[in-house]
């Protein structure tokens, strides 16, 4: 399926010479862009690629640093810094004018989560996405998180950040189950018709993430902490396929393995599956008592 694919491969699926169908529908069947079709990328400098992953560091470090203190930080003008984190996709968490560049005239949701009681698995979702550093560029990696029990439902990675991926990870949430609300950040991404119709046809209620509260998304934020400071930060990958590798075999570990003192010291899978009821991911039926893959398809 073109949804699986990456963005370089499904542009490899397009036929420029003979093709059967003109280049808008072929690029509306495969999730492209059709302008960026014919967009030959600039290589990127190493200067570049360093002060973003440097970038990267502060904001995961300390997430409430503004372009001003990232530029003084690095020695860079505001005007490149601000640049830099917006092609990243990353904004400073503090109560500002913006959380995070949205759509002009988006439709904007509630923030939900304030007088929600979160007390059992797939009540209320996270979503976000992050910057992921390579060793000579980088990637963005998206993951649906469940805020009960910390448990990762579903993740995509993609070089752009184009929209495909995203709805890719919703749709393989969206799989396994259904949860009572969905809370974002009021970026272009989850602003979009096509990540709102998603959510609405489910009958998930959308929240989003109020402009005066710092720390609505809190437990993804410490999901990207997690997988910089314990996976990306200590490999050095040279190819996106060895960084899809070395985060997919993370977020598994963080998933099934790594105990949480909040959990008290349970993992999250423990937590999520604690109901012992029987879910469908990835094809399997999923015993959420045993953790176990039951092999029926």
């Amino acid at each position: 399926m073109a949804a699986e694919l990456t963005r370089d491969q499904r542009v490899g699926l397009i036929d420029w010479q003979r093709a059967e169908l003109d280049l808008k529908t072929q690029a509306e069947l495969l999730g492209l862009n059709r302008s960026g079709l014919y967009y030959t990328p600039v290589a990127v400098s190493a200067e570049e690629v360093a002060i973003k992953h440097k970038i990267d560091e502060l904001h995961t470090a300390y997430p409430f640093f503004g372009s001003r203190k990232i530029a003084l930080e690095l020695g860079i003008n505001r005007k490149a810094a601000q640049r830099h984190m917006r092609e990243m996709g990353i904004a400073a968490i503090y109560p500002g004018p913006n959380l995070s560049r949205r759509r002009a005239k988006a439709a904007i949701y509630p923030y939900l989560l304030r007088h929600l009681t979160i007390d059992a698995p797939n009540v209320a979702w996270g979503i976000d996405i992050t910057y992921i550093r390579l060793r000579t560029s980088w990637m963005y990696l998206v993951a649906v998180m469940d805020l009960f029990s910390r448990f990762v439902l579903a993740w995509q990675m993609d070089d752009t950040l184009e929209m495909p991926f995203v709805l890719e990870a919703v749709d393989r949430a969206l799989a396994i189950t259904t949860p009572q609300v969905c809370n974002s950040d009021q970026g272009s991404h989850f602003t979009s018709p096509e990540y709102l119709d998603r959510l609405t046809q489910a009958g998930v209620q959308i929240s989003m993430d109020d402009k005066g509260r710092a720390m609505d998304n809190i437990f993804v934020e410490r999901l990207w902490r997690s997988v910089k400071y314990e996976e990306v930060y200590l490999k050095d990958y040279a190819t996106p396929r060895e960084a899809r590798q070395g985060v997919g075999d993370y977020l598994n570990f963080y998933d099934y393995r790594r105990m949480h003192q909040a959990l008290d010291y349970r993992t999250p899978a423990e937590v999520y599956f604690g109901s012992g009821s029987f879910l469908k991911r990835d094809g399997w039926t999923v015993c959420a008592a045993s953790n176990a893959l039951d092999g029926v398809r």
